[in-house]
């Protein structure tokens, strides 16, 4: 049988339908507990203007400088995917007034992040 012409890109996995019963239960549990420990589920854009990224993780770090999936869109504007959690779930929170609700407000979150990296065992360039 010949080779597949097209294959999933290095470092990156598929979830077949033997598998995807299991990533849902894994799913629906984390939610649960969520839940019960007063956390809402917030889902975040998969790519965001490069800069939130250089701001809240840092311009010198090697997530910025080495391993963000970065491209200019169609205007020009440099976008990179989610490389990390926490500064685009920061950047929902400023822009969409989460300030003004009670205090603290808990967040989770079920998302792909992406980040160019040497793939190795254990270790993917798609990771949840």
């Amino acid at each position: 049988m010949p080779a597949p012409q097209y294959q999933a890109p290095r470092g990156t996995q598929d979830v077949l339908p033997d598998d995807a019963p299991y990533w849902r239960l894994v799913e629906a549990e984390v939610q649960r507990q969520a839940a019960l420990a007063g956390y809402g589920e917030i889902r975040t854009p998969t790519f965001e203007e490069t800069a939130v990224f250089q701001r809240g993780v840092g311009s010198s770090t090697d997530i910025v400088e080495k391993e963000m999936y970065t491209f200019l869109d169609k205007g020009g504007e440099s976008m990179t995917l989610r490389p990390e959690a926490t500064a685009g779930i920061v950047r929902a929170y400023l822009q969409r007034g989460m300030s003004s609700r009670p205090q603290p407000v808990k967040l989770f979150m079920l998302l792909s992040t992406f980040r160019y990296d040497k793939p190795q065992k254990g270790r993917f360039r798609e990771f949840h």
